[in-house]
């Protein structure tokens, strides 16, 4: 307190203590591929699909990433970091195909990511400035989603799995290989993890430049698709039961038989309704471990571990007293109360949702002594109904 020596009237301001802890974008999408034109190994930022189209081209048969990209508008995306990964060679003119009567057969587009595109995505670290692939997402703290359009390499995908831990709130979204070898049963996986879900199968789109339709990979559209539901009804809310904007058809039409034997791999299926159109129909991760189950658990616990990660950088070097326990507290339950109150958490009351802990037996001398102060959180989480269960029998008369 300042030490006043001359009477007057003095002003001091004050903190109040509270320190409101926000929720970060958990919408934002980072893109690795190879693009039609463009800068490459930059992290550029765009918000819509005529932005993109300036800077890096349309759609081309050279990659996936345009019409991943172009997908993930069109289904409610609105940022995303594009990494290009390398630069395209100069088209050929080709004057026969130019001068080709119009009204003949169009051929089939043939669209291929380059044949060394794992080692592209995996990239390189040689310091400040010289990082190429996954290693540039690394010093793009706002992405929240990470793909690699069209890329079912074991070692690409192993690769944007163990970024996305590496990285701890980033989830990667994974496609499943264009055509099936053997059955269905058969269909490769990614490793094991807690971090990535995985897409099944391919879906049908109107190519502009093209102008035909082609089977493209469905991480780019349920990008946009997690984007969607983020803005209108939060990151609690499982992507799954939502229409597909751009499929317009299906590699494979699924039965419920055929799912039974995807969906307990943790493959998300995407299907097609009569009446209701080409939907979503999976919300599992990739993982064995029954409580990261679902897409939506998980990307709710990355939202608020880094959202209380960023709103308390100000306890860093305060003095570790029991007041400032109470302070810490008192921010966490405000926020987790409104988590609790958007329909995140389950429980009635907010005692039953989450609870939040910090006191002597968290924090005894001498985890003091060390600098440490410990404070435990618990969280019930709402879970998706997956499986809709109504138990109907007949009435008689006279049953009460």
């Amino acid at each position: 307190m300042p030490n006043y020596q001359t009477p007057g009237v003095y002003v001091e301001e004050v903190e109040s203590g509270s320190k409101p802890i926000e929720a970060g974008a958990t919408n934002i999408v980072g893109f690795l591929g190879v693009a039609e034109k463009g800068p490459v190994n930059e992290a550029v930022l765009v918000t819509n699909w005529t932005q993109y189209t300036k800077l890096f081209g349309g759609m081309h048969t050279g990659g996936w990433l345009g019409h991943a990209v172009y997908q993930f508008f069109q289904n409610g995306g609105t940022k995303a970091y594009i990494n290009n990964l390398k630069e395209m060679p100069p088209k050929e003119e080709n004057a026969e195909a130019e001068n080709a009567d119009e009204n003949a057969e169009k051929v089939p587009v043939k669209i291929e990511n380059p044949e060394d595109i794992a080692k592209l995505i995996i990239g390189v670290d040689e310091g400040v400035g010289k990082k190429t692939g996954l290693y540039l997402f690394d010093t793009v703290p706002d992405i929240a989603l990470v793909c690699a359009p069209g890329v079912t390499e074991p070692a690409a995908q192993d690769a944007l799995l163990t970024h996305c831990e590496k990285n701890r709130f980033r989830f990667a979204i994974l496609d499943s290989p264009e055509e099936l070898e053997k059955g269905i049963d058969t269909m490769p996986m990614p490793r094991d993890s807690i971090m990535g879900a995985y897409y099944f199968p391919w879906v049908e789109m109107y190519d502009t430049v093209a102008d035909q339709n082609v089977y493209a990979p469905p991480s780019g559209g349920m990008a946009g698709l997690y984007s969607r539901v983020d803005s209108t009804r939060g990151v609690h809310k499982a992507p799954a039961n939502e229409l597909f904007k751009t499929a317009l058809g299906l590699k494979y039409s699924l039965t419920d038989a055929e799912q039974e034997l995807l969906n307990p791999k943790g493959i998300c299926c995407i299907r097609e309704f009569p009446g209701r159109g080409i939907r979503v129909w999976g919300a599992r991760t990739i993982s064995s471990n029954p409580e990261w189950r679902y897409i939506n658990v998980r990307r709710l616990f990355c939202m608020v571990e880094q959202a209380i990660q960023n709103g308390t950088n100000w306890v860093v070097f305060e003095p570790n007293t029991r007041d400032l326990w109470k302070k810490i507290t008192r921010n966490i339950t405000s926020f987790l109360l409104n988590i609790w109150r958007s329909g995140a958490l389950f429980g009635d009351t907010p005692e039953e949702a989450f609870y939040v802990r910090c006191d002597d037996e968290l924090n005894p001398p001498e985890s003091i002594d060390a600098g440490y102060v410990v404070v435990e959180l618990g969280l019930a989480p709402a879970k998706p109904a997956e499986f809709v269960v109504f138990r109907v029998s007949q009435k008689t008369l006279g049953d009460e």
